[in-house]
């Protein structure tokens, strides 16, 4: 085990790719298991790892979305949503928390989100007298929704990684603690706007929302073509994500008519580079993955948590502690592939609901998102905003506060996760 921590650490210190940090101390640890034997076992447990059918939907799921961005779909979700909260106080602020939830439907992965929305909303707000430290706090803390609410690329990576979840459990687990995530955000928004007496918009009228929402119609059905299809048995994860990267081209094409060969072909390059990642990681992931069940690691990982305290409350909540420190420093993807393979199985002997901490892992890694020093949907939304990064900090640890209120009520209440998929 030793071996493996050193190669773990310096490697990490010296700013080594995440992947090549899990390869290379996977490599260490597992050569002092067993030696030089050893090293074909790792070779088979990369295959393996990148092998299953199911990763074939999150090329899918990418490029889908990256087709929704080409396609010119944010500026219809947000004619549609501006006319549901034109009338009211802050109501662009509003509007770029309800367009992320209809965008996580289609994305999900946060920046995506951030990139998308934030480049029109962030210069609208601005325009309009918002803080641009607010307005990049607020589309970066909605971004984060998007890997929660279904379909999500890094519940697929959790299922392929921890296969005792099925991803259509995760899928369904995620619905809920979405929307509290959302509604959280909206009453800090709503709070914000009054007391700071942020502008108001003309009202639209109805036949102008009418039009809007016909107009955005055929780009809201693609989550409903892809979790009607998974949650009904009628199709597989890979062949709804599938059916809606079709969907997305035909709808682009035929109905939006925006959707040039060039648009296509360039997102299919960004599918390709990120898949690419994605992959990788979960290639390397599986070395490091096997030499924790080998070695014993989650073992003793539940031995120390329970040193700590023997409430599951406690318990909880220490871990999700941990998460959000690790989130300071690594994204959300290479903290999953990192630490999951240890925690989970820790947390399983520890007698917790695998689903239950499946989700409230996934919520709390998104968080670290917008958490400082790395905080990659912040970081992004500041360059849009064009402030400094230390100022957006700032402005969202109002939203933060809310997040944090929302982790307490999912660790105390494990139905808000497993209540949709146990009627299933």
């Amino acid at each position: 085990m030793t071996p493996a921590i050193i190669a773990f650490v310096v490697l990490l210190f010296i700013g080594a790719p995440v992947a090549v940090v899990m390869a290379m101390s996977g490599l260490a640890g597992g050569f002092a298991l067993g030696g030089e034997r050893m090293l074909g076992i790792i070779a088979d447990r990369m295959f393996s790892g990148v092998s299953g059918f199911l990763l074939i939907a999150v090329p899918y799921f990418i490029f889908t979305a990256e087709l929704m961005n080409q396609g010119g779909l944010t500026h219809k979700l947000i004619a549609f949503n501006n006319a549901l909260f034109g009338r009211v106080r802050g109501s662009l602020s509003h509007v770029n928390i309800s367009v992320s939830v209809f965008f996580a439907g289609l994305t999900g992965a946060a920046v995506t989100d951030t990139v998308a929305i934030g480049k029109i909303m962030i210069p609208e707000m601005k325009k309009q007298g918002y803080d641009a430290e607010y307005a990049a706090a607020v589309t970066a803390c909605s971004s984060i929704i998007g890997p929660i609410i279904p379909p999500s690329v890094v519940m697929v990576v959790y299922a392929t990684l921890l296969r005792d979840i099925s991803v259509i459990d995760l899928f369904a687990g995620g619905i809920i603690p979405g929307l509290l995530m959302a509604l959280a955000l909206l009453g800090v928004s709503f709070f914000l706007a009054w007391k700071r007496n942020y502008p108001k918009q003309a009202p639209t009228p109805f036949k102008a929302a009418i039009i809007a929402l016909l107009v955005a119609l055929p780009a809201m059905v693609v989550p409903l073509i892809i979790l009607g299809g998974i949650l009904s048995g009628l199709t597989t994860i890979t062949e709804a994500s599938g059916f809606a990267a079709v969907y997305a081209i035909v709808i682009g094409v035929v109905f939006y008519r925006n959707l040039t060969w060039r648009k296509i072909w360039d997102a299919l390059v960004t599918t390709v580079r990120f898949s690419g990642v994605v992959f990788f990681l979960l290639a390397t992931s599986a070395v490091l993955g096997w030499f924790v069940t080998r070695s014993g690691i989650a073992r003793d990982a539940a031995s120390m948590i329970t040193t700590f305290s023997d409430v599951a409350f406690v318990q909880l909540m220490l871990v999700c502690l941990l998460l959000l420190v690790i989130g300071t420093v690594m994204d959300v993807l290479p903290a999953l592939v990192v630490i999951a393979p240890v925690l989970v199985p820790a947390m399983i002997q520890l007698g917790f609901d695998p689903l239950h901490f499946a989700i409230l892992m996934i919520v709390v890694l998104n968080i670290s998102n917008v958490t400082p020093p790395v905080g990659m949907t912040l970081m992004t939304a500041a360059r849009i905003a064009e402030v400094p990064y230390e100022r957006a900090i700032v402005a969202s640890l109002p939203f933060y506060v809310s997040f944090l209120v929302v982790i307490v009520l999912l660790a105390a209440f494990p139905a808000l996760s497993t209540w949709i998929p146990s009627l299933l």
